[in-house]
């Protein structure tokens, strides 16, 4: 997290420096974050607590802290052509990535609710600014806006929460509220507070029916924003979620439970029925986004360890499969949002075959289709959900699944089976396009292999 902090830093003196050359901006971040990664691999043994017990290191805070660098790796890499094609590169835009992916490690980080407060703040703040980054466009002012004035009232049922929780347990330090769970669990003062994280959090993962944002906001963001937010953004908050209602409260088959998986179920059902009706592919992937929430809320709803493992297993699926999803968007997408239809991808087999069949990976393995790792992700959070006696809400979710393969499936008809000449004229960069050939891989070898990250997650935390 300091790694990541101080290289935010000198890449604001760099841009101050060199303004007219954003490319050596981006090269510095990159340096700074895969130094960060590394460091955060090396440390993955061995759970302990910093700055008064405040900050949580080594184990489950570096497992999310590599994802979050990686996302973000991945994003600077595929930001630099996008915005060059866009004739909009800027170096403010590595400056923001950086500080988002320090606010999203505060948040896995996190030992207190102030700390995860700040976290999720600092990421909030950062991603406002993103959503309209391309300030020459209506839909990316639009998208801000909106983001923005829903984002700042989900945190004052946050803060609220809080609020709540400390005048119910004397304390916000997690690791004292779980000591005293079973004394104020009872307590209508703390229920309520619960409840009123649960609305804060919710709206960050984009669930139901805190969703509304997410759509126009997918759709007006810069296309590399969008993988970032809809991949790293939602981990953080569900590394939020799996902090508080998993790892620290212990609502077990109670309401609190049960409030979590009617949200899950309603994401679920309204994001793949929503997700059918979409023409443009942004906006479908948003409303799938919602859905996927909702199938990772299932594994939250069991609060077992089997549902942390299971959530923590998809959220690295996820962001693979999604975010090499967006990056072939962006190869596809031309300047002012031209060729985001799903019809603007008719025929792409034909014009561009290796991008076409890398859509139709990530495509089978969003649809949940072995021996893809979308499949064991699902697998996963609906077995820890019929273990915790949610035997409804799994078929649910395996239901909701079956509708989803019909709107991913459409995607890959359309590159193969129908007549027609996509218009994709531009060729992205041999290190864009190997970013997305290893998530493809990863995808198919996490499939193949899915105990990996299961035995890491026993055997570190």
């Amino acid at each position: 997290m300091m790694i990541v902090t101080v290289t935010a830093l000198v890449v604001m003196i760099v841009e101050a420096t060199h303004r007219t050359k954003p490319i050596i901006t981006s090269y510095v971040s990159l340096a700074g974050l895969v130094i960060a990664a590394l460091f955060a691999v090396s440390n993955l043994a061995g759970e302990g607590q910093s700055f008064g017990e405040m900050v949580r290191h080594g184990g489950y805070a570096n497992f999310f802290g590599t994802l979050f660098c990686v996302v973000a790796i991945m994003t600077v890499i595929l930001s630099r052509d996008y915005f060059e094609q866009q004739k909009y590169h800027r170096g403010e835009f590595y400056i923001l990535l950086l500080f988002t992916t320090v606010g999203m490690m505060l948040i896995a980080s996190a030992n207190d609710l102030i700390i995860l407060f700040l976290g999720i703040e600092l990421m909030s703040v950062c991603l406002y600014v993103l959503a309209g980054f391309i300030r020459t466009k209506e839909r990316a002012n639009e998208a801000a806006l909106k983001y923005f004035l829903l984002g700042a009232f989900s945190t004052g049922f946050l803060l609220y929460g809080i609020a709540l929780i400390y005048g119910a347990v004397g304390t916000t330090n997690l690791l004292m509220i779980q000591n005293l769970f079973a004394v104020v669990s009872n307590n209508p003062l703390f229920v309520i507070g619960a409840g009123l994280l649960i609305i804060g959090l919710a709206f960050k993962v984009g669930a139901v029916p805190f969703h509304m944002w997410v759509p126009d906001v997918y759709e007006g963001a810069p296309t590399t924003v969008t993988a970032f937010m809809s991949t790293g953004v939602k981990a953080a908050a569900f590394a939020a979620f799996i902090t508080v209602f998993i790892r620290t409260f212990d609502f077990l088959g109670g309401r609190v439970n049960e409030l979590i998986a009617l949200l899950a179920a309603a994401s679920m059902i309204l994001g793949n029925i929503v997700a059918i009706a979409q023409t443009n592919i942004k906006r479908m992937l948003a409303y799938s986004s919602i859905a996927h929430a909702g199938y990772m809320l299932s594994g939250i709803a069991a609060g077992t360890l089997d549902g942390q493992v299971g959530v923590m297993f998809y959220l690295v699926a996820y962001t693979l499969m999604n975010f090499g999803a967006f990056a072939i968007v962006s190869f596809v997408e031309r300047k002012d949002d031209k060729n985001l239809l799903l019809d603007d991808y008719i025929g792409l087999s034909r014009q561009q075959p290796f991008l076409a069949f890398l859509m139709a990976v990530f495509m089978f393995a969003l649809a949940g289709v072995p021996p893809f790792a979308g499949f064991f992700g699902k697998y996963y959070v609906f077995f820890a959900a019929i273990k915790s006696q949610m035997t409804w809400l799994a078929i649910i979710g395996v239901l909701a699944s079956l509708v989803s393969a019909y709107y991913y499936l459409r995607v890959v008809v359309l590159m193969y089976f129908r007549e027609g000449h996509a218009d994709v004229v531009s060729k992205p960069s041999r290190t864009a396009l190997a970013v997305v050939v290893v998530c493809a891989v990863a995808v198919l070898v996490l499939g193949l292999f899915p105990s990996f990250i299961i035995q890491v997650a026993q055997r570190f935390f």
